[in-house]
């Protein structure tokens, strides 16, 4: 226990020492967000358009936002003006980089349950107190102290920290059979931030098999005389009492199409202005290949359709030259057919909670891939739920090696500036070599010099290839000038080549997951 707190009190030491570096847009909007909750009324809160960072998360968040506000009113009350756009007082950057910190502890309280009460350890593993061979202190650590977090909520400012607290909570409850709660929580999160609808099929199908058919939950043949309808409507109850608490003044006020319109901004276009790495990413590269290669070889009228301007690291709609142009309506069947394998194998073969988290991982895999207009963060919607298989087969502990490393180098874009170039390799490196160390104890294997722990040598070359690839990005094309004549080739190279990493572990964890039908009695 006293390890655990040690690492808590280092974490936490660590992200206030990151108190003063670079803060994105993210940070004006959350200040936006305190000003219109605090000053206008709720009426007006989904209207007001003085900034551009407008209100576009669900009501609880807005919620969230109006009980912070109440406390930076001590800060600095100028922070809380409608119009004082971009306002950034060092009493703000102080309030808002120590409530990013403080909500951390509904994260770091969920990890303690789930690493309490979800993990089956021998009993000669009680009383290890390594962060380097005990599994509950190797899986603490790994959640505690990842690196997306650290670059995400600490440095370019967000508040996912307080948010995966509420799915860990979720899925721990999940894992002690307390589905009711379980569903609750997860409620509760969707109010608070509606990427999460991203796994939300998971959900749906586990319950409806696991929960309102009274079975063992692991049988692959389903009685329908089982079906329970008390369940059903008390967990309908539960679920809808949460969106009508959140929506209902909304809905009350006649503001609902209002609210959802903010929520669901579908002119933002396809991609963000740094591309996620996902298969646009590779679609998109592949349609500004094939545009160069007509206009070198006049294969194609393309003049009055414009140049792919996907690259101009900007948000905005555009038309693919030469490939189909992808509609919000192909990406929703894309995105459903990407699921709908992993929900089938849900309800054909429960497992109890563990193939619900598989099938929650998919789901965010699947949306990743596949969804309009995703983030580059979303990817923590992957890599944390991951963080929890680690231990459970050597299979899965490969994956989540190679995924998160490869997922918290593409977060590098988002950090741009100069001064923080040293911090966030620093810190992607060192969770990485401590994952690899950590992961590799737990399975015996030792590292080598031709490869990296559960690793093939293909992939600790692709692994090793974020060297160079760094090295360029970072040296390189500053050095020779082209980050003023072409801004955007690092931000797309660093796309595409994590693409291709990040797809290579949906593939292959699919497959993994597909090749699992009935229980096993033994780790792998």
């Amino acid at each position: 226990m006293e390890t655990w707190w040690m690492v808590v009190g280092i974490v936490t030491c660590t992200k206030l020492l990151l108190f003063p570096s670079y803060k994105s847009t993210d940070f004006d909007v959350h200040r936006n967000w305190l000003a219109i909750t605090h000053s206008l009324p709720i009426s007006k809160w989904y209207y007001e358009d003085t900034s551009e960072w407008t209100l576009d998360y669900p009501p609880f968040f807005a919620w969230l936002e109006y009980l912070l506000s109440q406390i930076a009113q001590f800060f600095d009350p100028e922070m809380l003006k409608v119009e004082n756009v971009d306002y950034r007082s060092d009493a703000t950057v102080l309030f808002q980089r120590l409530s990013v910190v403080l909500t951390d502890f509904i994260y770091i309280y969920a990890v303690k349950e789930f690493c309490t009460k979800c993990i089956k350890l021998q009993r000669k593993d009680d009383n290890n107190s390594d962060i380097f061979t005990s599994p509950y202190l190797i899986l603490t650590s790994l959640l505690i102290c990842n690196a997306g977090l650290m670059i995400v909520d600490h440095i370019h400012f967000q508040y996912n920290g307080f948010l995966f607290g509420l799915l860990l909570l979720s899925i721990t409850r999940l894992y002690e059979g307390r589905n009711i709660e379980g569903a609750l929580w997860f409620a509760a999160l969707l109010n608070f931030k509606h990427i999460y609808l991203y796994v939300a099929p998971a959900y749906f199908v586990y319950l409806l098999r696991c929960y309102c058919f009274k079975s063992d939950g692991v049988a692959a043949k389903i009685s329908w005389r089982t079906f329970s309808f008390t369940r059903i409507i008390m967990l309908g109850f539960v679920v809808i009492s949460v969106f009508c608490l959140s929506f209902g003044p909304f809905m009350l006020m006649d503001q609902l199409p209002q609210v959802l319109s903010r929520l669901f901004p579908f002119k933002r276009g396809l991609c963000h202005a740094y591309w996620a790495p996902n298969f646009y990413a590779l679609y998109n590269v592949v349609d500004k290949a094939a545009t160069l290669f007509c206009k070198k070889y006049n294969l194609l009228n393309i003049s009055d359709r414009g140049s792919a301007m996907m690259t101009g690291g900007l948000v905005q709609e555009f038309q693919h030259t030469v490939l189909p142009s992808i509609s919000p309506l192909v990406t929703l069947i894309l995105t459903g057919l990407s699921i709908l394998p992993a929900v089938l194998h849900l309800w054909v073969y429960p497992k109890g909670p563990k193939s619900f988290l598989r099938c929650l991982i998919l789901c965010g895999f699947g949306s990743y891939m596949f969804a309009w207009h995703v983030h580059e963060k979303a990817i923590l919607i992957i890599t944390i739920p991951f963080s929890l298989l680690v231990l459970d087969k050597k299979r899965d502990a490969q994956l989540f090696l190679i995924l998160s490393t490869v997922a918290h180098y593409s977060l590098f874009p988002l950090i741009f500036t100069k001064a923080e170039t040293v911090i966030k390799i620093c810190m992607v490196l060192l969770y990485t070599v401590y994952s690899f160390y950590s992961v590799g104890n737990i399975y015996r294997i030792p590292w080598t010099l031709t490869q990296l722990p559960l690793c093939s040598t293909i992939e600790t070359l692709y692994l090793l290839g974020i060297v160079p690839l760094e090295i360029y990005n970072s040296i390189i094309n500053p050095g020779l000038g082209l980050d003023q004549r072409l801004p955007f080739i690092p931000l797309m190279l660093t796309s595409v080549y994590c693409a291709i990493g990040i797809m290579y572990c949906w593939i292959k964890f699919y497959i993994l997951t597909f090749q699992e039908k009935m229980p096993k009695s033994h780790r792998e």
